[in-house]
C-alpha cells in the first residue's frame, strides 16, 4: 500500500508536466484550449507547470540522493579546499 501511495505521489507531478507541454504545444499550433481566455495565457501556464512539475522531480532526486550519501554536504563559508 506505502508503494501505491508513493507512486500515486510521483504521478501527479508527471501529469501536470506533461499537460504543461501539451499547453505550450497547443499554443504554438494556435489551438486554445476551453478554460484559458487568451492564448498566451495558455502558454504561461503550460510553463508553470512544466517547471513545477520538473522541479518536485528534481527536488526529490536531490533529497534521495542526500540521504544516501551520493551528494557531499556543502562546504561552509570561508573555508577553502587546499590539496
Amino acid at each position: 500500500m506505502q508503494r501505491m501511495l508513493a507512486f500515486i505521489v510521483m504521478l501527479i507531478p508527471a501529469l501536470m508536466a506533461g499537460a504543461g507541454i501539451k499547453f505550450m504545444r497547443d499554443t504554438l499550433f494556435g489551438k486554445l484550449i476551453s478554460p484559458f481566455p487568451w492564448i498566451w495565457l495558455q502558454f504561461v501556464i503550460g510553463i508553470i507547470f512544466l517547471v513545477v512539475g520538473l522541479g518536485f522531480f528534481a527536488g526529490f532526486i536531490l533529497h534521495r540522493d542526500r540521504k544516501n550519501g551520493k551528494i557531499p554536504p556543502k562546504m561552509p563559508k570561508g573555508k577553502t579546499e587546499i590539496n
